[in-house]
């Protein structure tokens, strides 16, 4: 909802016009002249869901998660094409602040005045997921999981180890760097994470966990014990990836010589986490005017995977966590205490009650109207979130309308047979991606000092991609270059993650698994086995990733 490429690609994206008029005739009978042209702003709007509030009581700002359907969207990859499948945002609390800004003057999200007098909202996010990315530099079908984050008021983005949002092809600069690697199996290219086969409604689980793997500092600045990590749950992975190193979120104070900001980050904060939605933002389109001046469009096939009845179950077992699902736990084991399995424990879980509401979208700055003919949003039988289809003439079901007819300040969704064959629209192929070029990183800096300890090694990946990476030492990742920690507090450190890739495998339940439906594959080229000797302790680091 407020993810920087999206404000980007929303002033960059340049509308390609190309001019067709001829000789046909229209409806009745007289000269016609349509003229087409291609946009950018084919659809934009939400389709989310909300849910009763959380209680009072409980401390449930700890942790979040779900499993959501993973689909084919789209039939084709598509150039400047981008909607998000259902995923969430998670920003720190801060509530108490009535009018001082967050965001300190010099930030990209300070502009956006109608964020203030806070900018509370656009400070710092969590808000990957599941989507396809105008950004996306290999684009295979089925879509990619991110972990997105904003520390710095949308100055810049984090989505893997090494790289940013798919903004550039070259790694971050060493001090934006921010996600530490933590899973000693999966590999994270900056692509975004592909899966196996062609996934029609299997569940993707994924949390966002508060974990202590460091303790609190009091230093310059101060932060946090709050190292928010991600775990998966899949048919062929299961556990923690990685994690966003709490000083990535504190930071900011520091850097803008701005003191207020001390303790109100997401490495301290306790997190407010909201719904999810469906973002539909970049869609192309093609609009058709006729000399009367009547407006035909035109957007590309979006499709779910419907029943019988018409029902596409989208989000199910949405659960907040408090501390004593996994923190509590995990802290007394980190310091010596019993042994920490890393599963979830109910007794610190709230599962809230789902409720949906009615969608609205813009085509071209103007209110579409007659979706809700079509279909609308549902809660079904077990709490699950999804989308009912009616029985419509515009579009079948699991189908979004493709053609649409502007009235007044209005774009009306319409049945293909009533858009005039001499508009041309029928025929009109939309622009498929190109291959994006290689990410890259640099050889000098964090990732050079102190450096790998084996590689490089290579992966084949569904995408149409090869992904180089190394073995690192834990604490030796680019990530963590860039503090000045203790010898002490880094082999604390060390010895903690060689704990966690003893104890944990990658075929156990952390997250309760899903109440209905099968599990989706993660692509099988991302699955590593570290090389003997390195069994604990290392992760592969992903160095580049190129077209194969």
């Amino acid at each position: 909802m407020r993810r920087l490429i999206l404000e980007i690609l929303s002033s960059i994206l340049l509308a390609a016009t190309c001019w067709s008029q001829g000789g046909e005739t229209n409806r009745d009978g007289e000269p016609a002249s349509f003229h087409i042209i291609s946009d950018s702003e084919g659809l934009h709007g939400y389709i989310g869901f909300a849910h009763e509030p959380l209680p009072a009581e409980g401390g449930y700002h700890a942790g979040m998660g779900f499993y959501v359907a993973v689909w084919t969207l789209v039939d084709q990859p598509l150039a400047h094409f981008q909607i998000g499948l259902p995923s969430s945002w998670i920003q720190p609390d801060n509530s108490d602040n009535k009018d001082v800004p967050l965001c300190p003057e010099g930030t990209l999200a300070r502009r956006w005045k109608d964020r203030g007098p806070t900018w509370s909202t656009v400070f710092q996010t969590i808000e990957g997921g599941l989507g396809y990315w105008a950004g996306n530099h290999f684009r295979y079908g089925p879509p990619k999981f991110s972990m997105n984050g904003t520390p710095q008021c949308y100055d810049y983005e984090i989505g893997s180890p090494g790289w940013s949002f798919f903004q550039s092809n070259e790694a971050l600069p060493d001090d934006r760097l921010g996600i530490a690697q933590l899973s000693n199996r999966v590999l994270i290219p900056p692509d975004g994470l592909p899966f196996d086969g062609n996934p029609n409604g299997e569940f993707f689980g994924y949390s966002w966990m508060a974990l202590p793997l460091t303790d609190p500092s009091s230093d310059d600045p101060p932060t946090g014990d709050q190292s928010w990590t991600c775990f998966l749950s899949t048919a062929n992975f299961k556990g923690p990836i990685a994690y966003y190193i709490p000083e990535t979120w504190s930071k900011i104070g520091k850097l803008f010589r701005y003191p207020f900001l001390y303790g109100r980050g997401l490495d301290t904060r306790p997190a407010v986490m909201g719904g999810g939605a469906m973002e539909i933002n970049t869609v192309p389109r093609f609009d058709a005017r006729d000399g009367r001046g009547t407006t035909y469009s035109r957007i590309p096939g979006l499709q779910w995977p419907v029943d019988a009845q018409g029902r596409a179950y989208l989000v199910q077992d949405v659960t907040y966590y408090s501390k004593a699902a996994l923190y509590d736990a995990f802290k007394a084991w980190r310091d010596g205490g019993a042994n920490c399995p890393g599963r979830f424990d109910l007794k610190g879980a709230f599962k809230p009650r789902l409720t949906a509401r009615t969608p609205r979208y813009t085509q071209a700055g103007k209110r579409v109207a007659g979706i809700e003919r079509v279909f609308d949003t549902r809660i079904f039988e077990g709490n699950v979130w999804g989308l009912q289809w009616f029985t419509n003439d515009i579009a079948p079901a699991g189908s979004f309308p493709q053609y649409y007819r502007e009235t007044g300040d209005q774009r009306i969704a319409i049945p293909a047979a009533e858009v005039p064959a001499e508009s041309r629209l029928h025929a009109q192929r939309f622009t498929l991606a190109r291959v994006g070029g290689p990410y890259t990183s640099p050889g000098t800096g964090a990732w050079a000092r102190p450096g790998p300890k084996l590689g490089p090694f290579t992966a084949r990946l569904r995408d149409g991609s090869v992904v180089t990476y190394w073995w690192y030492r834990f604490v030796d990742q680019p990530a963590f270059q860039q503090y000045n920690w203790t010898r002490e507090k880094k082999e604390k450190l060390q010895a903690l993650v060689e704990r966690i890739h003893a104890c944990w495998p990658p075929d156990r339940d952390y997250m309760p698994p899903p109440t209905r439906g099968k599990l989706v594959s993660l692509d099988p080229g991302l699955l590593v086995t570290p090389p003997p000797g390195l069994d604990v302790g290392y992760v592969p680091i992903v160095t580049s990733q190129r077209a194969q």
